[in-house]
């Protein structure tokens, strides 16, 4: 402790203000804890500031955009053809999108009055951190209890490091112009959804990926169809390709990659890496704490939260599991329960993952192969969404509905889709799954007509052996 610096006493603490940190201060203000959250960069963090957000704004202008160039289908034919307006639309994404979003959480945070904090937060031991600002001035807290929720931020590759026309996916995200050639280095989720969204707003697109599949965490037959459509809008992806380096002038970058040992170069406008995330537990004095890292960095936790230091707890990017947004807001509620003596854990059984690609990709729950390691014996039911009214009056006919459930009791253990709504259709699938119904659950369930959602009651007729319309 700085001498002359006398420490204000706090009850509960939250390092971050991002998808796990806000909701469980207001989850611990909702329970009677008195919260302060210190945060250094903005309210939001990444999701709602720099990722998920802002990057499915651009997603629904891409899709805006194709739909005024080519509509013809639906007998709608363009006088003129459509202009973007780039700055317009960024502005539309960081004003109308990004601000509402992160002035509504600011506005709930003081409605819980929760206290926050601006600054860097930096651990002296297990009840003490010191926050410092921007001017070199700080103050030390004293705390009961602490929920560390500092996110991640993006892994900078040799070769490429961020700055001018190499960019990570928060400088991609803002970038000035559609690049007329942008290289995508990396073809995880975030690399495939901004790639996509780029090409349908005119860019033309290269990804290269590492290893011989882009979206590994997806079945080949989903990632199929997705690069079908990278395909039918001139997206390169180059697989088994090893970044090298890039060199920037006047005009734009050069990449230089490599497959089977063979070297090429691409020039152009733009370099966005998206190759993954590092956890932000370093330079924060955890060494001084009892918390425990693992090899990468990750945070260890029991399934409340609670690390080896007991009155401190890690949620979000920084502890192990898949780094969702979703899966945040979860363990939040468990943290701050846990703090307030509620028997809470976090199960992972049905959490959901989605990619917003075209067609959007969604899956929670067991694939077949994964069940089938796990020792059960299972059954999959598969329902095409050319065979759905609603997709086919939306002109949105690829992709299927996946059902995997068990062959003794059709217990429904996962699900998996591929087309369009795969994005809210999955939350059906988290339901199921989570509460262990089976198909004959999900058969007789009404759903209304005609709706994208009948794919899952067409599935559950198929698993019992009486499909309607396949």
């Amino acid at each position: 402790m700085v001498v002359g610096d006398f420490a204000e006493e706090r009850d509960t603490m939250i390092i971050g203000a991002g998808p796990g940190g806000y909701v469980a201060a207001i989850r611990a203000a909702e329970l009677g804890q008195k919260v302060t959250v210190v945060e250094k960069e903005y309210i939001g963090g990444v999701c709602l500031n720099v990722g998920c957000i802002p990057s499915k704004a651009l997603i629904s202008a891409g899709h805006r955009l194709q739909e005024a160039k080519d509509s013809k289908i639906f007998g709608i034919k363009n006088i003129q053809a459509p202009v973007l307006d780039f700055k317009t639309t960024q502005a539309w994404k960081d004003h109308q999108v990004v601000d509402r979003l992160t002035g509504g959480v600011k506005m709930l945070l003081k409605k819980h009055k929760v206290e926050v904090v601006t600054g860097e937060a930096y651990m002296h031991d297990n009840h003490t951190l010191r926050v410092m600002n921007g001017d070199h001035t700080g103050q030390t807290y004293k705390f009961k209890h602490l929920i560390i929720a500092t996110g991640s931020r993006p892994v900078e590759i040799p070769g490429f490091k961020f700055h001018g026309r190499v960019v990570d996916s928060t400088g991609g995200l803002n970038l000035p112009e559609v690049p007329k050639e942008l290289v995508v280095i990396g073809g995880g989720y975030i690399g495939s959804e901004l790639a996509g969204a780029y090409a349908n707003l005119g860019a033309h697109v290269t990804i290269l990926e590492g290893t011989p599949q882009i979206l590994p965490n997806f079945e080949k037959d989903m990632v199929q169809l997705v690069l079908k459509d990278f395909k039918d809008k001139g997206v390169d992806v180059i697989t088994g390709a090893m970044a090298k380096n890039s060199e920037q002038d006047d005009s734009g970058v050069t990449v230089t990659y490599a497959v089977d040992g063979n070297e090429q170069s691409i020039h152009a406008d733009y370099c966005m890496v998206t190759v993954g995330r590092r956890p932000n537990t370093d330079d924060m004095g955890l060494e001084y704490t009892d918390v425990k890292l693992t090899d990468r960095g990750l945070i260890e936790v029991d399934d409340q939260g609670r690390t080896a230091a007991s009155d401190i707890f890690a949620i979000g990017d920084i502890v192990a599991g898949p780094a969702l947004a979703h899966k945040a807001f979860a363990e939040a509620k468990v943290a701050a329960g846990a703090i307030s003596d509620k028997k809470t854990a976090n199960d992972y059984v049905s959490v959901p993952a989605v990619c917003f690609t075209d067609p959007e990709l969604a899956t929670v729950g067991m694939t077949k192969a994964e069940a089938e390691k796990a020792g059960l014996s299972v059954k999959v039911s598969k329902f095409p969404f050319a065979g759905n009214g609603r997709a086919i009056s939306l002109n949105s006919m690829d992709g299927f509905f996946r059902l995997v459930s068990t062959k003794d009791e059709g217990t429904v253990v996962g699900a998996q889709i591929a087309g369009p709504g795969a994005s809210d259709l999955i939350s059906e699938m988290s339901v199921a799954v989570n509460g262990g119904l089976n198909v004959e659950d999900l058969a007789l369930t009404i759903h209304p007509h005609p709706t994208l959602g009948e794919v899952v009651q067409e599935a559950a007729d198929e698993a019992l052996g009486f499909p309607t319309h396949i």
